[in-house]
């Protein structure tokens, strides 16, 4: 049975992570450090053979994208693939607040939002289930297409959540244990019967200087 190897990259940093404050589907751009970031992620994948590149439409995650496709040693992976499926979950009334905003404006909103329960979703946004039901989908298309390659999807933390307890059975509702970076390099095998990890959260190359073209 063939299989799809694939590459999952959190977008760079933005000034609202920074601020802690809710993104869901607004169209927030990189902060300096993230167009850093998204530069070193692509320095760090330019040698291997990917075969395309698929991205979130939002600006945040397609910029990282287009890093490592200007990066991309293979010809097909030189020009990013939107798909609205990789966007990061809704959040309706919450997106634009900080987590401070949110307890202090709904307070019973916010206790089942950080409960993490399945069913809840902020008003005009998506439940757990929603979204897990939409990233799986997402990802199935697109692997399908790719048996026997290596793919590179960008999105955002909502999305490598997911992939996460997608990849490792873990409950939607299980409190999370697992690094989300910014441009960490995140690594799953896709089978048509199977989603499973392979490695997750590589930060070395936020690390290492020599990735850094400035130095070379």
């Amino acid at each position: 049975m063939g299989a799809t190897r694939i590459i999952a990259v959190r977008h760079g940093e933005t000034a609202w992570n920074v601020d802690t404050r809710i993104q869901g589907q607004l169209d927030i751009d990189l902060n300096d450090k993230g167009r850093w970031q998204a530069q070193r992620v692509a320095q760090a994948l330019a040698d291997e053979p990917i075969h395309r590149v698929y991205s979130s439409d939002l600006s945040r995650a397609h910029a990282t994208a287009r890093a490592i496709a200007q990066h991309a040693s293979e010809p097909t992976a030189r020009e990013v693939q939107l798909h609205t499926g990789l966007r990061e979950r809704g959040f309706g009334t919450f997106e634009g607040q900080t987590w401070a905003d949110i307890e202090t404006q709904w307070p019973e909103e916010s206790r089942r939002w950080r409960q993490r329960d399945p069913h809840f979703a902020p008003p005009g946004g998506e439940t757990l289930v929603q979204l897990r039901e939409r990233i799986a989908g997402a990802v199935a298309t697109l692997a399908a297409q790719h048996l026997g390659q290596q793919i590179v999807l960008v999105a955002h933390g909502g999305v490598m959540d997911m992939l996460y307890r997608l990849a490792t059975s873990q409950d939607i509702g299980a409190p999370r244990t697992w690094e989300l970076g910014n441009a960490a390099i995140n690594r799953l095998l896709w089978t048509p019967d199977a989603l499973t990890l392979v490695g997750w959260a590589d930060t070395r190359h936020l690390e290492d200087e020599t990735l850094d073209e400035s130095s070379t």
